[in-house]
């Protein structure tokens, strides 16, 4: 990688670097984009796309409606209620 792109790259993070850390950054940035290209030999075209490699089964509950009169329960629970609202302290 031409040391130049990586001094733009470097002055618009605003990131001062020495001369040995252009020539370990460029060694980096060029194994990366070699990766990439053996990546873009692989034929995936059988494949569906997917959002993470592991992905079996949805993690979240389906979105249910669940016991009726659980609201009754929790505001038994309240310290103090007013009507059905919990009363609480003066925050300012």
């Amino acid at each position: 990688m031409e040391t130049s792109e990586l001094e733009l790259t470097a002055d618009l993070a605003h990131i001062d670097l020495k001369q040995e850390e252009y020539e370990a950054l460029g060694r980096a940035v060029e194994q990366m984009i070699e990766y990439f290209e053996r990546m873009n030999e692989v034929d995936v075209s059988g494949l569906e796309p997917t959002t993470h490699a592991l992905l079996l089964h949805n993690r979240l509950r389906p979105d249910l409606p669940s016991e009726e009169g659980i609201a009754d329960s929790l505001l038994d629970n309240a310290p103090e209620l007013e009507d059905r609202f919990i009363v609480i302290p003066n925050v300012l």
